[in-house]
């Protein structure tokens, strides 16, 4: 039996129209998403790793080149878990709760943090994803960038929010046109509900 399961969508595959297709949701967590799934499910028997979380089996593989492949399966699993949390309809826009004020406190003002975050965003080269993350729990924000599976598990930060950028997030909707993508992501889709839970070490959405 699977011990890593994939997690239902926070939402219906039409919540995000018209920013994000339904057409793309069924590729991007039904095809992608499960894949991750089924492939680590095939690689932990034997592993040592078999019964332990996701984020610790995460955190005992990450850096060790012997096991890049469970670490990549694993880490885009929880990239993906992640990722479809910090969407929701009608969302987007200026941040609310206590990390408005952060927010403000590490960059200057959400304009500020809205034009690195979209930096960061667009200038990964190839697959990745963008990040807000603290250095803590309720901690210092940063901006950062992962290539690949790569996430912020693997460097004892503490993940608040994230935007995936690899192709098949956006191609079916915006082509090759990934700064409009992260503009529809900043302005109309982050979920800064689920931002706060994250930043003050909460319990939210879908995650397994």
């Amino acid at each position: 039996m699977s011990h890593i399961t994939l997690p239902d969508l926070p939402y219906a595959k039409n919540a995000l129209k018209p920013h994000i297709s339904a057409e793309t949701l069924e590729f991007h967590h039904d095809k992608h998403h499960a894949a991750y799934v089924n492939k680590l499910n095939e690689l932990l028997p034997g592993s040592g790793l078999e019964g332990k979380e996701l984020d610790e089996i995460i955190k005992a593989t990450a850096g060790d080149s012997s096991k890049a492949t469970i670490f990549n399966q694993a880490a885009q699993v929880w990239n993906h878990t992640f990722y479809w949390n910090c969407l929701t309809a009608n969302g987007g826009g200026e941040p609310t709760g206590d990390l408005k004020a952060k927010i403000e406190e590490a960059f200057g003002s959400y304009a500020k943090f809205r034009e690195e975050f979209k930096n960061a965003a667009v200038s990964q080269f190839g697959s990745g994803w963008a990040w807000l993350v603290a250095d803590s729990v309720g901690g210092q924000l940063s901006i950062t960038k992962t290539a690949n599976a790569d996430t912020p598990l693997a460097h004892n930060q503490v993940a608040v929010l994230t935007c995936d950028v690899w192709e098949h997030a956006y191609y079916i909707d915006y082509r090759n046109r990934r700064p409009d993508y992260v503009d529809t992501f900043l302005d109309k889709l982050v979920n800064w509900d689920y931002a706060n839970a994250k930043y003050k070490g909460q319990p939210a959405g879908v995650e397994k």
